[in-house]
């Protein structure tokens, strides 16, 4: 599986694990442990959760898959705006270690902006980071703008998590190519959409029918994962709540999308021409 490198020369693959919504079910639970768990198996390193996924209970259950093998996890997590302050990032940073289970983060999130200045927020940061709690941190859904005011206020931002999949191509336009120079690492967060809708697209129903992996005809899904990783700078975090919705989601690295395939796609998801607001969910 390709890597992508972080400026602290940590290497990840490509490809994590994302859980929203993960945890809000009990008879769910044990299959999403064991989801995650043989993600981790894989050589899925990343696993990416929230203080607002469940109020807490997506953390809880990621502790639980993590523990006894968190040295082979890279835990990320986010802080929500509304306790964004310098106090507040230091204390929603210790409880959402409790709830993980853990000493550490590996990076941290401002989920999105907020009310709270972001030069607070960012010496919050550098303080957990400075104490060894995080090891390093980032944004959620910053534009270009804001990512440029974050860069003044100096500081040390790893990643920049943004919705991108081919229903949502406005980062193109200017954010992806400036994170790149920027040395800041763009994770994609619903590359396979939502509700379902991108992935009965009959063009992705064609080019799957082209496609094969290791275990057989390729999927729509597997075709809009590979979109979003064929540009080999992008981690993609798709869900990772069933075993089967796992299987499908590794096996979409090994396919290589052809520029007959891509031409297709760009037909049917135009890419953008003029900047457009940022989109998130």
């Amino acid at each position: 599986m390709r890597k992508i490198t972080l400026r602290n020369g940590t290497e990840l693959p490509v490809l994590g694990m994302g859980t929203w919504n993960v945890g809000d079910c009990t008879e769910r639970r044990a299959e999403e442990i064991a989801s995650l768990r043989a993600g981790i198996e894989a050589g899925l390193r990343v696993i990416d959760t929230a203080e607002m996924y469940g109020g807490g209970r997506s953390e809880t259950l990621v502790g639980e898959a993590i523990d006894g093998v968190r040295e082979e996890v890279f835990l990320v997590t986010k802080v929500l705006p509304s306790n964004a302050s310098f106090e507040g990032v230091r204390r929603a940073c210790r409880n959402s270690l409790q709830r993980l289970g853990t000493d550490w983060l590996d990076l941290y999130l401002l989920h999105w902006r907020g009310g709270v200045p972001l030069a607070e927020t960012v010496r919050g940061m550098e303080s957990l980071r400075a104490d060894g709690v995080i090891r390093d941190w980032g944004v959620s859904n910053f534009d270009v703008d804001d990512m440029e005011e974050l860069e003044e206020l100096g500081g040390f931002c790893a990643a920049n998590q943004i919705l991108y999949n081919l229903e949502y191509r406005g980062v193109e336009f200017d954010l992806l190519d400036r994170d790149r120079v920027a040395g800041v690492v763009n994770m994609a967060y619903s590359p396979l959409g939502q509700g379902g809708e991108l992935l009965h697209h009959p063009v992705l129903d064609g080019i799957a029918a082209r496609h094969e992996t290791s275990a057989g005809a390729a999927t729509a899904a597997q075709i809009a994962l590979a979109w979003v990783l064929r540009r080999g700078d992008v981690l993609a975090i798709p869900k990772a709540g069933t075993m089967s919705h796992l299987r499908e989601n590794l096996l979409a690295t090994e396919l290589e999308l052809t520029e007959s395939d891509l031409a297709a796609l760009d037909g049917a998801f135009p890419p953008p021409r003029r900047k457009t607001r940022l989109a998130m969910i």
